[in-house]
């Protein structure tokens, strides 16, 4: 993974030539001056997708300590930078609109009528073409669902762009409730204040800037994300990493897929995208349709519940959103293209005090009728690694997975957040790349975990460690600071050790982990909470013991039962839609096949029921795997009911397979259609070939089928015929 701390100079002069060289490399492969391929056909990769054992890109040839160093890549240098030395920053508000703030009114299908002038850089230096502002594909097919029925009524607007000050920075809590952060002051664009300042090159985040954004929702208010594309259109001018097509997937929303950021539906610099969010409940066109229930609801802003209709089982509370470029997501999420997202319900309302006997109450705040922050803190949890000038580094020689040696929360090096001495609640998001995480407290108390995936579970859990957390997972907890003493101090720690990308190699004890002998350097404490002071006002906040119980699906006959089983060893189409590398995915029995996004692997009738269990094909490593368009519920792990935990008895939408597992679960197909996605959410896995492609066919005009592939171009976009089909529905 990363040198040993006790390398000698030999060693750290070889890696650092080394990576040097293979930067070279990575450089070429993102500005598509070479393909995988290539890369192959000239000795420099192996077919397992391992950089080829040859003097001056490996720093493992002729040196005896290979074997114990799993890369040698060298550690990223710190500038002095010390644990616990800085504030974690309370995440980035995303400012909520009228949709007539908006300069183009939003439109049924692409908007094709507007253009925008193409960058040369885009069009091999061609100068004067125009081509369509809206990049998503145009037509019906393409048209969003439910438009008529779900008016946009917020507008959320943002643009992609290269790391730059933050100027307006808005939290929406005290000062007192972020360390004392003036939200007045400019917010330079770094990892620590003794850390350099990152090129807009390395680093990309919605709007350029950090700390993190977060976007707060309420169901029944459907919002028009219109996704800028600001990224500089020369791709050459991207640090050597990443690419300047985008795809924004929000995940896991139930809405169609038009909206659902498609890895093939990307769009280009200087072309936007508007995605249409319902923010509807699951079962919503079967299910309390007459809207009569109050668990199906939101705040109405008065303190009341507007009733909606839906299953309020369904109700969903902490996502996320982040690229999905085809083969590129894990370079561009890295670079910052991720973002939280709040949901609020008459169930969960982010507002402690309402006592309607509906709302959970769950540690929150008071002042607002919904969407309070105080004591409700999102955490963006994310491994990254820096080159000798400080600046945010990527390395894919290797397609195991890439690991960070620095731990950041928030976009900051192991930094340290004041507490009152009471309940609070946090949102945990896994927004790495490829590493894992266990996490506890370092004095070995209580945790009290209440969501998985962003959905509230059966019932709490009452852990001192917490499960591996896999990349994606949302973990909601309750921490009870009232339990310390003013003055004193406890610790989030990670005792997941990883090797390499492929898997964590061991669960570490607390004392172990503690101890500071890891040879892996996102092992240990990484954010550290000093009680501060007495709570503002009295903590009303509870964890109920029932939170929400899981949809009844006994009724729901079963249409078809599916195997997936993830591996390595793909084989590759070769088609115009195809990507490569040595991961992949075979469905019931068929070959092991690498992603091709034209290739349809499955299509479940809409209004139907399914079984999937979804295989890990190996021991030696493993997947958490997504599935797009709307939460599961694991029926098995390795065959049997009695496996599966606590806390992963809730809906999910990432499924740990663990080394050579299984996991069954059921899910449904409706109100919505379109072509989806489900693949690794390591996501070096993903880009390396393990995604496949299903739709929700057989609903009805516009929907055809099969759906035709979109073929994005700084033109316009067109569309080609699947490559490929199932054999049976």
């Amino acid at each position: 993974m990363y040198l040993n701390r006790k390398a000698s100079q030999q060693e750290v002069r070889e890696a650092l030539k080394a990576q040097e060289n293979r930067k070279e490399i990575v450089r070429a492969l993102s500005h598509g001056q070479v393909s995988r391929r290539d890369l192959l056909k000239w000795g420099l990769f192996t077919a397992g997708g391992m950089l080829a054992m040859k003097g001056g890109l490996n720093p493992f040839v002729g040196n005896s300590w290979a074997d114990s160093i799993p890369t040698g890549m060298p550690l990223s240098p710190l500038f002095g930078a010390k644990p616990f030395t800085a504030p974690m920053p309370r995440c980035d508000i995303l400012k909520r609109n009228p949709i007539s703030s908006l300069a183009l009114a939003p439109t049924k299908e692409a908007n094709t009528t507007a253009t925008y002038d193409i960058a040369p850089s885009l069009v091999e230096g061609r100068t004067g073409l125009k081509g369509p502002a809206e990049g998503r594909p145009p037509g019906p097919i393409w048209a969003h669902q439910g438009w008529e029925k779900y008016p946009p009524q917020i507008a959320v607007e943002v643009w992609q762009r290269g790391a730059s000050a933050c100027y307006d920075y808005n939290p929406q809590v005290a000062n007192s409730l972020n360390n004392g952060i003036d939200p007045a002051a400019t917010v330079p664009c770094n990892f620590h204040p003794v850390m350099p300042i990152q090129n807009p090159g390395n680093f990309w985040t919605f709007d350029g800037n950090a700390p993190p954004k977060l976007l707060l929702a309420r169901y029944g208010e459907p919002i028009l994300f219109r996704h800028h594309n600001d990224l500089n259109p020369d791709v050459r001018q991207n640090g050597g990493f990443g690419r300047n097509t985008i795809s924004t997937h929000e995940h896991n929303g139930h809405h169609g897929a038009e909206n659902d950021g498609f890895a093939g539906a990307f769009f280009f610099p200087g072309q936007f995208y508007d995605y249409h969010w319902p923010i509807v409940h699951a079962g919503v066109n079967s299910i309390n349709t007459s809207a009569s229930d109050p668990k199906c609801g939101a705040p109405d802003g008065k303190g009341g519940i507007t009733k909606l209709p839906g299953d309020w089982h369904e109700t969903m509370s902490t996502h996320w959103f982040h690229d999905h470029m085809f083969s590129f997501t894990s370079q561009n999420v890295y670079k910052g293209v991720a973002a939280m997202f709040n949901l609020y319900s008459s169930l969960d309302r982010g507002n402690e005090t309402i006592n309607d006997g509906v709302n959970l109450r769950l540690p929150s705040g008071k002042d607002k009728d919904w969407g309070n922050l105080d004591y409700d803190v999102n955490l963006m949890l994310s491994d990254k690694a820096f080159d000798q000038n400080g600046q945010l580094a990527f390395d894919i020689f290797d397609f195991d997975g890439f690991l960070g040696d620095v731990m950041t929360v928030n976009l900051a090096y192991r930094p340290y957040f004041e507490v009152e001495r009471r309940k609070y609640r946090f949102r945990i998001l896994n927004a790495s790349v490829s590493r894992f995480f266990k996490l506890a407290l370092s004095d070995g108390s209580q945790i009290i975990q209440i969501g998985n995936d962003g959905n509230l579970l059966p019932a709490p859990v009452y852990l001192t460690e917490l499960d591996q957390q896999g990349i994606a997972e949302r973990y909601d907890v309750v921490i009870d600071f009232s339990r310390y003493a003013l003055g004193s101090k406890v610790h989030l720690v990670n005792l997941a050790e990883h090797q390499d990308g492929k898997r964590v190699a061991n669960d570490l004890s607390l004392s172990e982990a503690l101890s500071g002998k890891s040879q892996d350097p996102c092992v240990g404490r990484f954010l550290e909470f000093r009680i501060a002071r007495a709570p503002a006002y009295p903590d009303t906040s509870v964890v109920p013991r029932v939170l929400i119980p899981n949809p009844d699906l006994s009724k729901i006959p079963v249409a078809r039962e599916r195997t997936i089983e993830f591996g390595s060893g793909a084989s590759t189409s070769g088609s115009s839609t195809a990507g490569s590398g040595p991961w992949g995915s075979k469905v019931d029995g068929g070959a092991m096949l690498a992603a091709d996004i034209g290739r349809v692997s499955a299509a479940p009738k809409a209004g139907t029921r399914e079984i999937w269990t979804l295989k890990n094909g190996g021991g030696g490593w493993d997947h958490p795997i997504h599935i797009h368009f709307e939460e599961a519920q694991i029926l098995a792990r390795d065959g049997k009911a009695s496996n599966v935990p606590l806390w992963e008895k809730g809906r999910k939408d990432v499924f740990r397979l663990r080394p050579g597992g299984t996991v069954t679960v059921t899910l449904q197909f409706r109100d919505w259609g379109g072509m989806f996605m489900e693949h690794c959410h390591n996501t070096v896995h993903e880009d390396n070939a393990m995604l496949l492609r299903w739709e929700i066919d057989d609903s009805g005009s516009p929907f055809l089928r099969p759906l035709p592939t979109p073929i994005p171009t700084p033109q316009g976009v067109t569309f080609q015929a699947p490559s490929s089909l199932p054999t049976a529905f």
